[in-house]
């Protein structure tokens, strides 16, 4: 039989979404929902992890890690695995030039390596957003997997390059590289149904929690050897009726048979192994 996979992924933006967002108008009021993520979701949800004995994927922007070393090595230091999340959670797409772009996710690099004596092999894109050059950039950073792309739900794959969209013609996929992609979806994101923002209210809690859920068991049945990428955010799924909520949502994974939780790096290089 088949084993299925659950990758826990954090997205630990703290201050650095709200310094982009709203027209870039500084508010004490949305920065404090960073701050919260900092000084109580992260703490809580590294508890969390440590009593389900997981370790998770975080994804960090260099800006956090400069803005909050100490939270930071707390995460590194209880086992977590920490990939790159762009400099200040910037879309990508909005710099105007290549060396913009790159000189953003070489700065993240760099902050990474302060903080684990390691480079990252993974990257996460701001707000999931590539620009036409970026691929090429992380090829040329030495980077060996993403997680920021939906061409798949279930199935990693690789990226491809050269690929056209003409109006006027048919599309062309183009080739496939070296580089993996581990899917996200939005569907399996606590911030776009949690984080209030403007025009936008909240759902029924649980009825996210019972969607993902629905959505693994689904995944368990159908696909062999399936990857189930669910992605949090501190300052988001560290408020205390989310957690109660999450935890009963990894006790009911760890009842199916043949999991595995595991972390984004070890998935990709499997696949790359086979």
């Amino acid at each position: 039989m088949s084993r299925s996979t659950v990758c826990l992924t954090c997205d630990f933006d703290a201050v650095s979404p709200w310094l982009h967002l709203f027209d870039g108008q500084e508010s004490p009021t949305k920065l404090s929902r960073g701050l919260f993520g900092v000084d109580y979701g992260t703490p809580r949800l590294l508890e969390l992890f440590d009593q389900h004995d997981i370790e998770a994927t975080w994804f960090v922007p260099g800006h956090t890690i400069a803005s909050f070393p100490d939270a930071c090595e707390a995460v590194w230091s209880r086992g977590h695995d920490i990939q790159h999340h762009g400099w200040t959670h910037r879309p990508l797409s909005s710099y105007e030039t290549e060396a913009e772009e790159r000189s953003d996710i070489e700065r993240g690099i760099e902050s990474i390596e302060t903080l684990t004596g390691r480079r990252p092999i993974g990257f996460r894109s701001p707000s999931w957003d590539f620009s036409p050059r970026t691929l090429s950039i992380l090829r040329d950073l030495g980077f060996e997997w993403d997680s920021s792309q939906m061409g798949a739900d279930f199935h990693p794959y690789r990226l491809r390059t050269g690929w056209e969209a003409p109006l006027d013609q048919p599309f062309d996929r183009g080739e496939p590289t070296d580089i993996v992609e581990l899917p996200v979806s939005w569907q399996r994101d606590d911030f776009p149904p949690f984080a209030y923002r403007r025009g936008q209210g909240f759902v029924t809690e649980r009825s996210v929690f019972d969607q993902w859920l629905t959505q693994f068991e689904w995944m368990h049945e159908h696909i062999d050897d399936g990857v189930f990428v669910l992605t949090i955010h501190p300052q988001v799924s560290g408020q205390s009726h989310r957690l109660t909520n999450l935890d009963q949502l990894l006790e009911s994974l760890k009842e199916f048979s043949n999991v595995d939780f595991r972390t984004l790096s070890s998935v990709a290089a499997e696949f790359v192994d086979n």
